[in-house]
């Protein structure tokens, strides 16, 4: 069965290149365009992995990881953030905070994605 990546941006264009990407490499890709919307599916099915923007309406991609983390549920979660230009995070303190395991700035590759998305699950399932 493949890796569920729930892609959680609210900009399409971002969505779309990313899951075009990892969709031909055999990934199942879910998307929604916040972070209540990403809460919602993640209690209806449960994703391998998140990849989520920081900045979004009603809930961005730092609440919707403290939320994550605070529930036994999902805190164990792979959680990957994408920040805009210019709005740089520190991942050391987002990886001791949140767990987040890599930050990635928008405008990204999605060969990027496809890897660091790899990377990321083979660790987690060594």
């Amino acid at each position: 069965m493949s890796k569920h990546i729930l892609l959680c941006d609210d900009e399409v264009t971002i969505i779309r290149a990313a899951e075009i990407k990892l969709t031909r490499a055999g990934y199942r890709v879910s998307h929604c365009s916040d972070g209540v919307a990403a809460l919602e599916l993640i209690a209806s099915d449960m994703p391998d992995l998140v990849i989520s923007d920081c900045q979004m309406p009603r809930m961005g991609g730092l609440e919707l990881v403290r939320r994550l983390r605070e529930n036994p549920a999902t805190r164990e979660l792979p959680f990957l953030m994408l920040t805009g230009k210019g709005f740089e995070l520190p991942l050391d303190e987002l990886k001791q905070k949140y767990g987040v395991l890599a930050v990635m700035a928008k405008p990204f590759s999605p060969r990027e994605v496809l890897q660091t998305v790899d990377n990321v699950l083979a660790a987690s399932h060594a």
